[in-house]
């Protein structure tokens, strides 16, 4: 039996009074597990101390997560957030140049939600910071008085574009996905093909097309509850052999 993949998970970095912890959703670790059938490796976000290269030897592929917090507008030439705006800058001072990184060596790579915007970034690609602001484009965001099966249930449809990876998964050309981003996708970066793009006109999903390796961008969370939801499972089941395939072959 081969060995599971190792696919390393950025963490958040986030202050529990009085302390600062690394921190990542059990639902993306179990998606991993159940999906991917692979290993997940936390990797703490102190990037004065853990070298990029010592990432890259030690994992078979990187799940770039979802998050509260918002890629800081500097990144990609945005005005500044509006007061308030949780931000994670250990996170962006890993998870950017790591990407980057990634996509060069040919390493699997799976960024959801906040990892979306991260791959956006990185490709030279804008964000809206409120999409939910901008004229023709519907509320994506949830509410967070809702409870969690609602803000995660079911909120709007996704055109998945014909020959495309997801539209292959999928078997189907129109999904019901969830949403809960304030952050949109706002200038498509070069070097990529559209995968998903949602009822309003919003690019939801994305492949990049130099990558030698696996490397998708979904803006919803497929993360949750995946066992349960048989377009998640694929997902994470063509990561899983993407990152045991570049395995294989890095081992020999």
């Amino acid at each position: 039996m081969c060995p599971r993949p190792v696919i390393g998970v950025p963490a958040d970095r986030r202050i529990l009074q009085p302390h600062p912890f690394h921190m990542v959703g059990e639902k993306y670790l179990q998606a991993l597990i159940d999906g991917a059938d692979a290993l997940p490796m936390i990797l703490p976000v102190l990037a004065e101390h853990i070298a990029i290269d010592d990432i890259l030897r030690n994992v078979d592929g990187i799940l770039l997560t979802g998050s509260p917090s918002n890629v800081e507008p500097h990144h990609y030439a945005g005005e500044p957030s509006d007061p308030g705006t949780l931000h994670d800058p250990h996170r962006d001072a890993v998870t950017l140049p790591l990407t980057r990184r990634v996509l060069d060596a040919g390493v699997p790579l799976l960024a959801v939600c906040r990892g979306f915007q991260e791959l956006v970034v990185v490709l030279g690609g804008s964000l809206h910071q409120k999409v939910h602001e901008v004229a023709g484009y519907h509320v994506h965001k949830e509410n967070p008085d809702d409870s969690l099966d609602v803000q995660y249930g079911p909120s709007h449809e996704v055109n998945l574009v014909e020959g495309g990876l997801l539209h292959g998964l999928a078997g189907t050309s129109n999904i019901m996905v969830n949403s809960l981003h304030s952050q949109g996708l706002a200038r498509l970066p070069d070097g990529v093909t559209v995968e998903a793009v949602a009822d309003d006109g919003l690019i939801e999903g994305f492949r990049v097309d130099s990558a030698p390796g696996f490397a998708l961008a979904v803006q919803w969370h497929p993360e949750w509850q995946a066992s349960g939801n048989e377009f998640s499972m694929s997902i994470f089941k063509a990561f899983g052999a993407a990152c045991r395939a570049y395995a294989k072959q890095q081992r020999g």
